[in-house]
């Protein structure tokens, strides 16, 4: 005879280990989920599935086959609004949503698209880009009213804990790709990310005041930046006060993107202790870049950017604490809370060809980027690479080899050159 415990046991290992399968549900994956309420592994059959909002729980597993492509919806009513983590106004659910879970994975070899397209056009509507006029006739501003509340990232997660999200292919998502959220131990692996371009803000993977993150062996092709790390926007992420931090990217290739690896400009709560090293950056707008501006505010430290290669890539190296505004690097701000601070930044093994600017590093007159170190740097450009409103700037071994001009200016900087090549 079974003891009770030993068969509560016993019950609860079985509940977890359950398998539903989409075509025993109709062909329904909300139904599959539910039916796997109590964990286990959802598996996506081969076909496709045009849905809105996939609600995930719990110690679940939705594996997506060979052959299983899952469709976005273009309609709104498709995803329920939310409140925001940072300010409570209400904001269009992801395609793919958790918040507050535990053990959850998304796997592949299987595809969910975004079919973004259809959200991208109301923006261009808005904005008047990409060759589209502006939302003029009654139908144009119907199509415009629908993205009031945003567009839909694919994949948001919010708050959860042991994610796995693993060699599944995502394709046109309508707004960010990948977008865990105050969430600890993320391990992204093998994943394929192609949003065609232009496409507005389709970042790829988006960690934002996470900690112990993995992005391993993806690649990446996007209509803006690659991977981007983030802690929220002001005040308000000033107040939330949750680093970025503990991060590893490695082995990742990217192309196009408006950026390469990104830090910001949404960084108040800071970013720190990330290592990013062995990635391919072929046609990104930047490669390596780290933006703030005045009245973020939050503190970047403990960076170490290692053995990259970037072929064709606009500006090679762009390290900025004036992003945008109207105000200017040359102007002096006193130093408050919304005073951005970049500090111990060591950047070693780069080789860039066909940049069109090497690179600069851009800081505040109040407060100068500090203790940034280069090490091994071969980078051949049009122009070369400036230095403004910093201290503690290192290049040894250091080569620039611009077309034309300086390899090198400087403006309020202490910058050191050791004895060496450079």
């Amino acid at each position: 005879m079974i003891p009770k415990l030993a068969f509560l046991a016993l019950a609860v290992t079985a509940a977890q280990a359950a398998t539903c399968n989409t075509r025993d549900f109709g062909n329904s994956i909300a139904k599959a989920i539910e039916a796997c309420a109590s964990g286990g592994t959802v598996v996506v059959a081969a076909g496709q599935y045009r849905t809105g909002t996939i609600q995930l729980r719990s110690n679940l597993e939705l594996h997506l086959e060979a052959g299983a492509t899952i469709l976005g919806s273009g309609d709104p009513a498709d995803y329920p609004l939310r409140k925001s983590v940072w300010d409570n106004h209400e904001e269009i659910s992801s395609l793919i949503y958790g918040e507050d879970l535990e053990n959850v994975s998304i796997t592949g070899p299987g595809t969910i698209d975004g079919q973004g397209e259809v959200w991208w056009k109301r923006e261009w509507m808005v904005s008047g880009k990409n060759h589209t006029a502006k939302a003029s006739t009654p139908a144009e501003l119907a199509e415009v009213a629908k993205i009031r509340h945003g567009r839909p990232q694919m994949i948001r997660l919010v708050g959860c804990r042991n994610v796995r999200i693993e060699n599944v292919r995502l394709v046109d998502s309508a707004s960010w790709t990948i977008h865990p959220l105050l969430c600890e131990y993320v391990n992204v692996r093998g994943v394929t990310i192609t949003n065609r371009v232009p496409s507005p803000n389709t970042d790829g993977i988006n960690p934002e005041s996470c900690r112990w993150v993995h992005i391993s062996d993806c690649h990446i092709d996007v209509g803006d930046d690659c991977i981007t790390l983030k802690s929220g926007k002001d005040e308000l992420g000033r107040k939330m006060a949750r680093p970025d931090e503990d991060i590893v990217i490695t082995n990742c290739t990217m192309k196009q993107g408006h950026g390469g690896i990104v830090i910001g400009s949404e960084m108040s709560g800071g970013v720190r202790n990330v290592a990013v090293s062995n990635c391919v950056f072929h046609g990104t707008g930047k490669g390596i870049r780290l933006k703030s501006q005045r009245g973020r505010g939050g503190i970047v430290e403990g960076i170490s950017i290692s053995n990259i290669v970037m072929q064709d890539v606009a500006e090679a190296i762009n390290i900025v604490t004036f992003y945008q505004g109207a105000d200017k690097p040359t102007d002096l701000f006193p130093v408050g809370p919304g005073t951005p601070i970049f500090r111990d930044i060591h950047i070693s093994n780069i080789t860039a060809r066909g940049s069109a600017s090497a690179g600069q590093i851009t800081g505040l007159k109040e407060m100068p980027i500090q203790g940034i170190t280069f090490d091994n740097i071969r980078v051949s450009a049009k122009k070369g690479f400036t230095v403004t409103n910093a201290k503690g700037i290192v290049l040894r071994d250091v080569e620039i080899l611009p077309e034309s001009g300086p390899p090198l200016v400087t403006d309020n900087a202490e910058v050191s050159v050791p004895p060496g090549r450079h």
